[in-house]
């Protein structure tokens, strides 16, 4: 049987000394092991590979079959450590909050505690939508559902 947090200490045990850490680490199917890495400077295919190598070396496939996805923590996945939040300070974000409410806004501030916001209301002018900024907003890490980073081609 696969155990996650075994994974992680192995992924760890590369990463240590470098930018890069562990986002994710999900087993699915009992057979299916995918890892979603991220760095506070960038992450490239070799990083992803090496990661890969250490865990297969690390599994017998004699005893254990599966399959290793070893991969960056895109744009499909949502930003769930403050590590990641400060990484991406003055990028825009839609923050899904646990009592229902959603935000848009640009990161301005994040430490271990929580992130700080601009936000942006979105407005519709004569079928043209448009943003307005609409003051500061701090949340603590634990009030938030779901952070996902939002795309501009501006």
């Amino acid at each position: 049987m696969l155990n996650r947090d075994i994974i992680i200490d192995w992924v760890n045990e590369v990463l240590e000394g470098t930018d890069r850490f562990v986002v994710d680490v999900v087993i699915k199917n009992d057979d299916l092991i995918m890892v979603f890495l991220d760095a506070d400077s960038s992450l490239t295919i070799d990083h992803c590979v090496e990661v890969s190598r250490h865990i297969e070396s690390n599994l017998n496939r004699d005893e254990e079959d599966f399959e290793l996805r070893v991969s960056s923590a895109g744009l499909d996945h949502p930003l769930s450590l403050p590590r990641q939040f400060r990484k991406n300070i003055g990028r825009n974000i839609r923050l899904e909050m646990n009592d229902g409410s959603s935000h848009l806004g640009k990161i301005t501030a994040a430490d271990d505690l929580g992130v700080t916001i601009e936000v942006i209301v979105e407005k519709k002018r004569n079928k043209i939508k448009q943003q307005e900024l609409a003051g500061t907003m701090t949340c603590t890490y634990v009030d938030i559902k779901e952070a996902w980073p939002v795309i501009s081609f501006n």
